[in-house]
């Protein structure tokens, strides 16, 4: 179940906050390389207003095997809390995969892109590498629909969870007012309800900004400045360290990105800006995940940036600052989902591999 102290953390978040809290952070702080802007506020749309029940029945059903068409993979199959609600791959590996999720699993459906955090979703206009989707609600039975992600399509998936009993039960408590309870769309509901309460937003940078002037070591403060001086924070946009800006990174030959979507030429191969916060976690990186570490990535960016006209050449112990910046400045997991031991359906919760905590 949701722990008794996330849940009140979470109705704050969606309420709004005093200062001190995440969203309320009051102005006068130590200094900022860019202009201070507050966390933003988490809201629900007016027709799913988030509820303990609805992010209850979502966790469930986010690591719920019974919403795959082999029974054995889940959402958490490719958004795991064990890889910073990503997988570890730089490519997912759907259904009919074998071991646990992580380095290691193999199998015939590789995706096409790198599987993206889910922390800060709720805040994100457009989802997906390509942006084609505008809400976590139209996004939320994608990968049912994708044959070799879940590969089920969602009448299959209701039809399914209907033989379950605890789960009529949940969905009737969850959507009391809707009908019938257990639909596609209270599916999709429950599923962006609980997606909606990965909120990171008290990293050491948010307890920096809220007035805590010894939350950042020297080498991430000096991180943090070159981040600004480098351009970064351009479209990595604090506080969500992400942004709406599409951008080709020269990787990922033949995949049109946003062009899909808008068929203009210029967004050929443009990928939205990803977000920075718990990036230690969430690697490898860039779409494809073709770039193993984080200060290969910051290397990577810089030199394009240097390359366009846009940024100065960095020194080695520069690339260090700025990596250690983003390393330890925003990392935040207190808000991360516990996983179930076991779900109604009866499946076996899908598995992971190892992970050296840091």
């Amino acid at each position: 179940m949701v722990r008794p102290a996330l849940a009140g953390l979470l109705l704050a978040l969606l309420m709004g906050c005093g200062d001190g809290e995440p969203g309320g952070a009051a102005v006068g702080g130590p200094p900022l390389p860019w202009a201070y802007a507050p966390f933003p506020k988490l809201t629900a749309p007016a027709d799913n207003p988030s509820t303990p029940a609805k992010i209850e029945l979502g966790r469930l059903l986010f690591y719920d095997p019974i919403l795959s068409a082999d029974q054995a993979t889940a959402c958490a199959t490719c958004h795991s809390e064990v890889w910073g609600m990503s997988d570890g791959l730089p490519r997912s590996v759907g259904v009919h995969g074998t071991g646990p999720t992580g380095p290691g699993r193999t199998g015939p459906n590789v995706t096409e892109r790198n599987a993206q955090t889910l922390w800060n979703v709720a805040f994100r206009r457009e989802l997906f590498w390509d942006g084609r989707e505008a809400s976590l609600e139209a996004q939320a039975l994608r990968p049912l629909e994708e044959p070799g992600e879940l590969g089920l399509p969602p009448a299959q998936a209701i039809a399914a969870l209907a033989t379950v009993p605890a789960y009529l039960t949940l969905f009737a408590a969850a959507f009391p007012e809707e009908t019938p309870t257990l639909s596609e769309t209270t599916l999709a509901r429950a599923l962006a309800a609980f997606q909606r309460s990965l909120v990171s937003a008290r990293a050491p940078y948010d307890q920096y900004v809220a007035g805590d002037a010894g939350a950042l070591g020297e080498q991430e403060l000096v991180g943090m400045r070159l981040f600004g001086e480098a351009g970064c924070a351009g479209c990595h946009a604090p506080p969500l360290f992400e942004s709406e800006v599409y951008a080709a990174r020269g990787l990922g030959s033949g995949d049109p990105g946003r062009q899909a979507v808008t068929g203009l030429p210029e967004h050929a191969g443009a990928m939205r800006t990803p977000s920075l916060r718990n990036v230690r976690e969430s690697d490898p990186y860039f779409h494809d995940g073709s770039v193993v570490t984080l200060r290969a990535a910051v290397a990577r960016e810089v030199g394009i940036e240097v390359a366009h006209g846009r940024s100065r050449g960095l020194s080695e112990d520069e690339v260090d600052a700025i990596t250690a910046f983003l390393n330890k400045s925003l990392t935040d997991r207190s808000l991360e989902p516990s996983r179930p031991k076991s779900v109604p359906s009866g499946l076996p919760v899908p598995k992971d591999g190892f992970r050296i905590p840091r």
